[in-house]
């Protein structure tokens, strides 16, 4: 690292990637500030550097060596630290220990007999709530969230006549279970149910998402919040607001010949009919039977995939609802959490593929919702409004939400 590039860091202060300590801190203290940066996106320590920015510089006969110690005692898992020495004109040295975003979350701080799990907050490093925690664990790969257990549901909670749908026509599974106990031991195997730890059998959240009666009862965040607006923004009150709940796939009965009806809907469906008014226009003329003819301001197969995959892939540890807006211009879709794994926009937009949530994505493919190759985006959304709205779709990443904008038609 250079000199200016040093000071530049140094004049700009301590921020989410950015820390300052003096070089006389103890080993547990390097150690919370580098697990705190890999559970974030990474980020610098400067040792030899006061809070304030004055520089006192490296005191230790050999700090590199004394680094690497507190990386292999008190880090976990392992990480391979980068680190430099800046000399400045008056011999001062500053040490630079840069770290890159881990890909084993979570780390943890080894100390006392204890490990204890720091998150970057702005300029500090603080200890990871338990809903954080769970985004790590989920981030790395160690936790599946939609097979942990729902509190208060039991089997009675899921949908019977559903699951055998699924079962018999959908999969087309040779034994279909005939008892409460044969159906709760299959449902356990398949992941829709989970124990929880007080000796109960409990639906899992995927399970309750799937085939629940009322998801919402036991899963609050389980719903899609409609919300119409006249104008470009939230300012007024919107002329229409409200919250569906219901499994994701929708019952269907097979009658003479083999044919499929719907006979009760799924959120998707439900989502599909609330919507409806207010993505479609009438003419205001009639054709010869005297009907007018209903045209669509977006493209129906781009919107249906952005609910679909919103469903798919949402962070279930955050506890809002996915969220649907209408405006004057526009048409957004907010999924709660930020994207799965080490997925980026660039990423989707090219066709790459990290279901967050297998199970779910699984029965949606079963039933037809999501297609083989799991790749909507790049297939579906933006062809589509590019062949019929003229126009790109937008998508935008944070770590508390993705949203997908689709610009309404524009005509000429």
């Amino acid at each position: 690292m250079l000199r200016s590039e040093l000071f530049e860091i140094i004049a700009n202060g301590e921020n989410s990637g950015v820390e300052f300590k003096r070089d006389d801190i103890r080993p547990e203290q390097l150690a919370k500030e580098v697990v705190a940066f890999a559970n974030l996106l990474g980020g610098r320590v400067l040792l030899g550097v006061e809070d304030d920015g004055t520089l006192t510089g490296l005191q230790r006969a050999n700090p590199q060596e004394w680094v690497l110690n507190v990386f292999r005692d008190k880090v976990h898992p392992q990480i391979i630290p980068f680190y430099e020495e800046v000399l400045l004109e008056d011999n001062t040295r500053i040490g630079v220990l840069t770290l890159t975003a881990g890909i084993s979350k979570p780390y943890v701080v080894r100390h006392n007999n204890r490990e204890e799990i720091y998150i970057r907050m702005g300029d500090r490093s603080e200890l990871a709530t338990r809903e954080q925690q769970a985004r790590l664990f989920q981030a790395g790969g160690l936790l599946h969230v939609e097979v942990l257990p729902v509190a208060g549901s039991s089997f009675r909670s899921l949908d019977l006549s559903r699951m055998e749908y699924y079962l018999r026509d959908i999969i087309r599974d040779p034994s279909i279970p005939m008892t409460d106990e044969e159906w709760i031991e299959r449902l356990l195997g398949l992941g829709l149910m989970a124990e929880d730890g007080f000796g109960n059998r409990v639906c899992s959240i995927a399970g309750l998402l799937c085939f629940g009666i009322s998801p919402r009862r036991f899963l609050g965040q389980a719903g899609i919040r409609l919300m119409v607006f006249d104008g470009l923004d939230k300012e007024y009150r919107a002329v229409f607001d409200t919250v569906l709940d219901g499994p994701l796939v929708g019952r269907w009965e097979t009658v003479e010949a083999g044919q499929r009806i719907l006979a009760d809907e799924g959120i998707i469906e439900k989502f599909s009919t609330a919507i409806m008014p207010f993505v479609t226009e009438e003419s205001n003329t009639v054709d010869q039977n005297m009907r007018r003819e209903v045209s669509w301001l977006y493209p129906w197969e781009a919107l249906r995939e952005a609910i679909v995959n919103a469903l798919a892939h949402r962070d279930w540890t955050r506890s809002v609802d996915i969220e649907v807006v209408c405006y004057a211009d526009r048409l957004e879709v907010v999924s709660p959490g930020k994207l799965q794994n080490s997925m980026t926009i660039s990423k989707m937009i090219a066709g790459q593929r990290s279901p967050r949530n297998t199970l779910a994505v699984e029965v949606l493919r079963d039933y037809g919702y999501v297609d083989s190759r799991s790749m909507g985006v790049r297939t579906k959304i933006i062809p589509l409004m590019r062949q019929y709205n003229h126009v790109d779709p937008t998508f935008e990443a944070t770590d508390d939400y993705v949203r997908v904008v689709l610009p309404r038609q524009v005509h000429g």
